[in-house]
């Protein structure tokens, strides 16, 4: 039988302001994968309009951090706000698939993300890089920032690289994996909360 329930837009803006940040992220879970992205960090810019136009979300993040310091703290407090302002869009996860996965190839680097939004965070990174820095973006974040990610989102993260040389490839693929994933599992196929519990 088809799912005729009505669904609000899947949409949420949330807004973070510390002594060390000032960030706004504008999510639209069920959108065409348009962005438009200023963190500061650019190769943080270019993953996460990857991520945007894989998922499908339409995305909107702008961020003034203290990037003359590090880019600790923007990487990380984009992380909370962006993870937040997913799972405040998912509303009570009435009907999701609840979990994604994929495995996607950048040239000589393969990544595999597998996730579910079932409520409990926790997150799982294997990766190594050969440089230290790409564009502004500490390699050691990129695992930092799913973490962030997985608290607020409250989600189960697990990320691999399988094979790959090229840190530039290795990243990308990893926010590509995490795209599709993330596409598969805010994907409505029902209308129940897909949980034993009746509760996510």
């Amino acid at each position: 039988m088809p799912d005729t329930v009505k669904r609000e837009a899947r949409s949420a803006t949330v807004k973070r302001t510390t002594k060390e940040t000032d960030i706004s992220v504008t999510v639209t879970l069920d959108g065409t994968g348009t962005s438009s992205i200023s963190t500061g960090v650019v190769f943080l810019d270019h993953m996460l309009t990857n991520f945007s136009r894989h998922s499908g979300f339409d995305l909107a993040i702008q961020c003034k951090g203290d990037i003359d310091v590090d880019d600790h703290h923007s990487v990380e407090d984009i992380g909370i706000v962006l993870g937040s302002a997913i799972n405040e869009a998912l509303g009570d996860k009435r009907g999701i698939q609840r979990y994604g996965w994929a495995i996607i190839p950048m040239d000589e680097a393969l990544a595999r993300c597998a996730l579910d939004l079932g409520g409990r965070s926790y997150c799982v990174f294997h990766a190594e890089f050969n440089r230290p820095v790409i564009q502004g973006l500490s390699t050691e974040m990129v695992h930092h920032f799913f973490l962030s990610l997985s608290e607020s989102l409250k989600a189960n993260i697990h990320i691999s690289i399988l094979e790959g040389q090229n840190t530039h490839h290795k990243i990308e693929a990893i926010f590509k994996s995490f795209a599709y994933a993330m596409r598969l599992a805010v994907a409505v196929t029902g209308s129940a909360i897909p949980s034993t519990k009746g509760t996510i």
